[in-house]
């Protein structure tokens, strides 16, 4: 070619072997968007009114567990009830029995004897179990558990 003639710019047919299919594809759709703005501007409609080829609305946005978590508990928080406590502890000890001991002997989990120990609620099942376990009868419920609270 002469120096007088004009050149076109060289335009691949195919991406560059060093370029990730992906880069392409992303290239694509940028290209698409920037080309679909310049129509939704220039275009001489009401935009109030929805075109009937738009894209639906985007999908909501993906939230972690505990980002779900924080939301779930500050939307609603039920009432925890609140902690009474009991003589178990005192108890486990005085017979020299571990958590997991007492838990094996009275048929529970050692969370359940965790929970219990530290003023959580049980229901009275339970309280039988703990009490046999001790070696105690149900009449010293009380002095165990404390007075009874009507959880109604």
């Amino acid at each position: 070619m002469t120096a007088t003639s004009k050149q076109e710019p060289h335009t691949p047919t195919a991406a560059p072997e060093h370029a990730a299919p992906e880069a392409t594809v992303i290239r694509e759709v940028a290209a698409d968007e920037a080309a679909s703005t310049d129509e939704a501007d220039s275009s001489d409609t009401d935009p109030t009114e929805p075109e009937p080829d738009d894209e639906p609305a985007p999908a909501p946005v993906k939230r972690t567990a505990a980002a779900a978590k924080k939301v779930v508990s500050a939307e609603a928080k039920p009432a925890k009830p609140p902690l009474q406590p009991n003589n178990v502890r005192k108890l486990r000890q005085a017979a020299m029995m571990s958590k997991a001991e007492l838990a094996r002997r009275a048929g529970v989990s050692p969370l359940t004897i965790d929970r219990v120990e530290s003023g959580c609620p049980c229901r009275m099942d339970t309280k039988r179990k703990i009490l046999e376990a001790l070696g105690l009868k149900p009449e010293a419920r009380e002095q165990v558990f404390g007075p009874d609270i009507d959880q109604g």
